[in-house]
């Protein structure tokens, strides 16, 4: 059914439908288009009216319409060259992929510092933070397809010796708004910081400060106390999970803006979520329906793959490198509103326990969806099954799931991938968004629309269709946050997007700390907004509601 909230239809329209085409319309061309016969397109079909499955903005409005745009959410652009002639190729390609409706993320740590001698010139080198200023100079000049405005992440190695520019560039609300920050941290690092050890800041073989790794890493979370950003991601973590390891080529280099895809250059990766408030059902008691839930995985795996070969793609090299691993990246939203129903409230044992062998279960059945797919139509080209199977993440599934990889091969290299979903939840009336919990009960939301940003009440999904009061965001504890983070990314093959709010009670050095435990559970990344930082946030609170903000002190972005 469609959705019945007004703010749900009116955005939905506005972002994701074409002209006169309404959300069933919507959902026939959607379902039409990545069908492969008529009995999927008629499960497909249903699966996406009941807003079981939410395909990520870019495939809605893309996916068999007639907008010259991508439906593919979001890249990591091509390694940057130190040179003017590299900057300025990226920065055209950027705008190319924004224009078409895609976010990208970078890693500047290629090059070289301020004040670097630039022997052709007989000039200094203005380092990286300043060519951002170009990066955002473009992003602030394009409003991406579907009303989308450019959304970039930026990234710098802890190593570089810029890093305290790097640092402190957004510690203010004007300067880089066109981008997400966050720093490369390597376990060299955080073991430095551990022991309290020294630390090298060093660039193309050359150290150019020996510093005390605390001091740095101090400095980092007072940036990041007071303005959320940068973000932290783990990247030894990130890069020891990632199954295309042993291909050079396929290496991490950046995330996506908002850090659930850790991709190579040029990488390329489409989204979606399957929506937990739609298995909850009432018998004699509520229960969650996992046999629907794993019928519905095999039917969404194969529509998204067909993706790759339905839309468009910004540059050539998208293409080539989307099509050698066609990842995709399977999540889920309103998992608090659904939990809450059957009892568990946010952040306990028995929810963390509940939703860690969901999300097992859900990528382990993802693999297999996979593996009967390469088995029709092939494995994709990177693939090699001896090194495929000996990653660190894809030797954690369950023993049929690896059997049927022996048996079959994998049609996808990467599957599952945990976004924060703000707008398509939003559309489906509000659940609760990724897998975060409630905001508030009610709160106001800001709209980018034709006639510039409005503001609209919003009621939490489970309070107004249940009755049900689940916890808000700053009701939980920050260990409890964490610990929810840290169950499902242990079954998430690329990476988690999920915001800690940080409350009042919480001192600084407790702060400090949530990030070394976030490292050493095996966390990819750690974002954290404290409400009473300098940084405001997109939801405003009515009543009792909790202010917080999406994705690192940023709105967030699909």
């Amino acid at each position: 059914m469609a959705p019945k909230l007004p703010i749900s239809l009116e955005t939905h329209k506005l972002k994701y439908q074409q002209n006169g085409e309404g959300f069933e319309g919507c959902m026939e061309r959607i379902s039409r288009t990545l069908a492969d016969d008529t009995d999927h397109h008629k499960k497909f079909f249903n699966i996406l009216m009941d807003q079981r499955f939410l395909p990520a903005g870019r495939v809605q409005s893309a996916v068999g319409g007639t907008r010259e745009v991508t439906a593919i959410n979001c890249f990591v652009m091509g390694n940057i060259e130190d040179s003017y002639e590299g900057i300025m190729k990226v920065a055209v390609e950027a705008g190319r992929t924004m224009r078409m409706g895609g976010g990208v993320g970078y890693n500047f740590s290629s090059l070289r510092p301020r004040g670097d001698k630039i022997k052709s010139l007989d000039s200094q080198a203005s380092g990286p933070v300043s060519f951002m200023e170009i990066y955002d100079a473009v992003c602030r000049t394009i409003c991406s397809a579907g009303h989308r405005r450019g959304a970039q992440m930026g990234c710098l190695d802890v190593s570089h010796p810029d890093i305290l520019e790097f640092i402190r560039a957004k510690r203010n609300q004007h300067k880089l708004t066109g981008f997400n920050i966050s720093v490369l941290l390597s376990d060299k690092f955080m073991r430095a910081v551990e022991n309290d050890g020294l630390f090298n800041l060093e660039f193309g073989g050359r150290i150019y400060n020996t510093i005390r790794a605390k001091g740095l890493y101090d400095e980092i979370m007072e940036s990041t106390w007071d303005w959320a950003e940068p973000g932290a991601l783990f990247w030894d973590n990130a890069q020891k999970l990632n199954n295309l390891l042993y291909d050079v080529g396929s290496r991490y280099t950046a995330t996506n803006p908002c850090s659930e895809k850790p991709m190579p250059p040029h990488g390329a990766c489409l989204l979606g979520s399957f929506n937990l408030v739609k298995y909850v059902r009432k018998g004699v008691d509520w229960y969650f329906d996992i046999g629907a839930f794993t019928d519905d995985i095999f039917v969404v795996v194969n529509a998204m793959d067909n993706v790759i070969e339905n839309t468009i793609y910004p540059l050539p090299e998208q293409e080539v490198r989307h099509k050698s691993d066609r990842r995709m990246g399977l999540g889920i939203t309103g998992l608090a509103n659904a939990l809450e129903c059957l009892g568990m409230q946010y952040g306990t044992p028995q929810m963390v326990h509940f939703t860690e062998d969901l999300v097992q279960h859900m990528a382990n059945i993802a693999y297999i969806a996979s593996s009967y797919r390469a088995r029709d139509k092939g494995s994709f080209p990177l693939f090699d099954k001896e090194k495929y199977l000996a990653g660190n993440f894809v030797k954690t599934l369950s023993p049929g799931a690896l059997k049927s990889i022996e048996n079959h091969g994998m049609r996808n290299s990467h599957l599952i991938s945990v976004a924060p979903t703000g707008t398509i939840s939003l559309c489906a009336d509000n659940v609760s968004s990724g897998i975060e919990p409630p905001f508030s009960l009610e709160f106001e939301r800001t709209l980018i629309t034709y006639d510039g940003p409005q503001k609209e009440k919003v009621s939490d999904y489970a309070w107004r269709e249940w009755g049900i009061k689940g916890r808000t965001a700053l009701e939980c504890s920050i260990d409890e946050h964490l610990n929810v983070l840290l169950a499902v990314q242990k079954w998430t093959d690329s990476a988690v997007s999920k915001t800690v709010n940080v409350g009042d009670h919480v001192t600084f050095d407790q702060f400090k700390n949530l990030y070394m435990r976030a490292w050493k559970g095996g966390a990819k990344g750690l974002a954290t907004f404290r409400q009473t930082g300098k940084r405001m946030g997109i939801l405003n609170p009515t009543e009792t509601a909790a202010c917080t903000i999406d994705d690192q002190g940023r709105k967030t972005c699909e």
